[in-house]
């Protein structure tokens, strides 16, 4: 049998990983997905909370900063390949701590070294689109030599580029050859509010171009899917009568690389289990 394959997925605050993790949850609950549970799952408490509130037609509060809590879910496809889903429930802003004080803790640093895929959650529509060091010529940077001097803060696509560059130190990888492993796959989270048809690498290419350049140059095979885990936007007070009837697992989709959309918001992680880890 080859060998398993062991999921990270990794993500800042606000790009929906509780609710893709809820709604992931709910598709192996109810078998209306390409993957199946194949055994019990730990630390599934923020993703049931998470599930309450959208069975009640809500959107569930974001994970508090000061949260690590790692939930690992074995599942398998219908081949017999199995894995390893983990998903580490954290506050985003952790994420945005790595890379500011360049420190890893040992949680992260073991998960890393472990896995035989990253998976990275984006929302293009929350992304700072200033320019930055990295995007335009020094000089346009340029002022008068009276103007005072401020602290200048990277762009959302500079610090997303470090987190993954610290990730690749820490995973210890020679990138003397582009990398088969650990295979990299990028999620546009919240497709819904992006309001486009186009495939989802060439808007990735278009909206993060220093981003996109990065992972082409270092990784073989990049596979990037948009995401929309609730299909609509939902409220944290008010709740939507059509969620809370025909319940949660009849909403979400992913836009596949070719631009197909399909129901089977689990088709990410089913697509990197079949290949051999």
């Amino acid at each position: 049998m080859s060998a398993q394959h062991s999921i990270l997925l990794v993500g800042e605050s606000n790009v929906g990983k509780t609710h893709y993790g809820a709604q992931f949850l709910k598709r192996l609950m109810v078998e209306s997905c390409a993957l199946k549970r194949n055994g019990a799952a730990t630390n599934l408490e923020a993703f049931t909370t998470a599930l309450s509130c959208l069975a009640d037609g809500k959107a569930t509060d974001h994970t508090p900063a000061s949260t690590y809590v790692e939930s690992v879910w074995p599942i398998k496809d219908d081949a017999g390949r199995t894995a390893e889903l983990v998903w580490p429930d954290y506050g985003g802003e952790q994420v945005r701590n790595l890379v500011k004080q360049r420190r890893i803790p040992a949680a992260w640093r073991e998960r890393v070294l472990a896995t035989t895929d990253w998976v990275v959650l984006l929302r293009l529509h929350s992304l700072r689109a200033e320019d930055d060091l990295f995007s335009r010529p020094l000089q346009a940077f340029a002022g008068p030599e009276t103007k005072e001097v401020t602290e200048y803060e990277s762009s959302d696509q500079a610090r997303t580029i470090e987190l993954l560059q610290m990730l690749l130190y820490l995973a210890q990888l020679n990138l003397d050859r582009k990398l088969r492993k650990p295979r990299l796959t990028v999620l546009l989270s919240c497709w819904d509010e992006l309001e486009t048809s186009e495939l989802p690498e060439k808007l990735l290419a278009a909206m993060l171009p220093m981003f996109w350049s990065f992972i082409r140059s270092n990784w073989q095979s990049p596979t990037v899917m948009g995401l929309s885990a609730l299909e609509k936007a939902l409220s944290k007070t008010e709740s939507n009568e059509e969620y809370a009837i025909r319940g949660p697992e009849e909403f979400g989709y992913v836009i596949l690389p070719d631009g197909k959309k399909d129901k089977d918001i689990t088709l990410p992680i089913q697509r990197l289990m079949a290949e051999p880890a």
